[in-house]
């Protein structure tokens, strides 16, 4: 898609999760917008952390205005003042966070390793008959996939965790992982693990192959939250995900939703 509208986004939350953002951008209400950077000397095995991280995604830049300088011209916080949250699925659809209202959001690529997303056990109502199944996360050892980082508020955070949880406060939860990597992605997209890539022993599902090499450098784990859905967990299926990257949505609710159980949430992600 080129910068625009949200509305202009071709898929709606019903649609989700892709196709998502293949790039750093701006969303708001009035407009999507690429952001650009040119780095140099990146050193892949830092590990990002509170100011650095801001520091970092302060190399973006709209069109030849600084991210910062963009930011404060709009009125809102600055990097400084943000923080990271994983958003897995519809939360990182600028057609969905216009539904929201959510405000002018940052959005970037990033890496997810040994977590999965997967889809929750569950289904909302709205948007679409018969609703949106929304995502969540899942150990998978040896797992790589696409996801995105926001540098949101915490008035935007909440406003995401009020909007997945539908009015029936507590079902989604934001935490702190205590398991998996998350590393910021600079270059082309990449491609997940397959089905036939994913073994299975009957008690743990992993991923054999080498991960690709990474292209941006490491993001705390206690800096960033995650929502997860608290209630039902991720569906089950005779022990086995449903991952993401291989069912999308309708594939998912046509063909194994309510056709079996779901693992509660703490048996299939550590936080803290």
């Amino acid at each position: 898609m080129r910068d625009g509208s949200p509305r202009l986004w071709p898929y709606a939350p019903a649609n989700s999760p892709l196709p998502l953002p293949d790039r750093a951008l701006f969303t708001s209400s009035q407009d999507v917008t690429t952001l650009t950077a040119d780095f140099e000397d990146l050193n892949l095995d830092a590990i990002l952390s509170g100011s650095e991280l801001a520091e970092h995604f302060a190399q973006f830049f709209i069109g030849q205005t600084p991210l910062n300088d963009h930011l404060k011209a709009q009125e809102v916080d600055l990097l400084s003042k943000r923080h990271p949250i994983l958003l897995l699925g519809e939360l990182a659809n600028p057609y969905c966070l216009q539904d929201i209202n959510i405000g002018p959001l940052p959005i970037f690529p990033c890496r997810i390793q040994d977590v999965c997303r997967t889809w929750a056990d569950g289904l909302d109502s709205r948007s679409a008959y018969p609703g949106v199944h929304h995502i969540t996360l899942a150990r998978t050892p040896g797992w790589w996939e696409s996801a995105h980082i926001g540098m949101a508020t915490i008035e935007q955070m909440k406003a995401m965790m009020a909007w997945l949880d539908n009015g029936i406060k507590g079902v989604w939860k934001a935490v702190k992982l205590d398991e998996g990597i998350v590393r910021l992605e600079h270059g082309p997209n990449l491609d997940p693990p397959s089905k036939e890539d994913v073994t299975w022993d009957g008690s743990v599902e992993r991923v054999e192959r080498a991960s690709p090499p990474g292209t941006g450098p490491f993001v705390d784990l206690s800096m960033i939250r995650v929502p997860i859905h608290t209630r039902h967990g991720c569906y089950n299926n005779r022990g086995r995900l449903a991952r993401c990257a291989h069912l999308n949505q309708r594939n998912f609710h046509d063909n194994l939703f309510r056709k079996g159980s779901s693992h509660r949430w703490d048996d299939v992600l550590s936080t803290k």
